[in-house]
């Protein structure tokens, strides 16, 4: 985990990779969750039996569960001291270049693309977030990931 004592200090890492979350797996339990409060039951997530003769062999995870991990997995590799608040404000290119199988395991690496002052405490924050899984070079998710936060 990397901190930051100070906006000043987060500023001057623009351009930097700033680390890697720990490993997590991605289970089927979770895929089956993530179909129940999104109302996406396609059988590429939800039918292990089905998804053996289907084109990936097994379930895999929907894009936008993989995108939803963001957050816990952004949390791992840094933090700036004193924000008295941050909020998800936006995505502006999101890539899902791998398909994620079920049972595999992901983590994240994060590098600051840019870091504006907004004035009256707010920052904004760009990073460039890529999610790979364990074992293999293709990533299953790149998303550039906007922040702000309140110091």
């Amino acid at each position: 985990m990397r901190t930051f004592g100070s906006a000043g200090e987060l500023l001057a890492a623009v351009g930097e990779h700033l680390g890697s979350s720990d490993w997590q797996e991605v289970t089927q339990e979770r895929v089956d969750l993530f179909a129940e409060a999104t109302g996406d039951h396609q059988w590429i997530h939800v039918d292990p039996e089905r998804a053996k003769a289907g084109p990936f062999g097994t379930t895999i995870a929907h894009g936008f569960l993989t995108l939803s991990l963001l957050p816990t997995l952004v949390s791992q590799v840094y933090r700036v001291e004193g924000v008295r608040m941050g909020i998800n404000y936006g995505l502006d290119k999101v890539r899902f270049p791998a398909p994620l199988p079920t049972g595999s395991k992901v983590r994240a690496g994060v590098e600051l693309l840019v870091a504006d002052d907004l004035g009256e405490g707010w920052l904004q924050l760009k990073n460039r977030v890529t999610i790979e899984r364990e074992g293999h070079d293709k990533p299953v998710c790149v998303a550039e990931s906007l922040t702000r936060l309140l110091i």
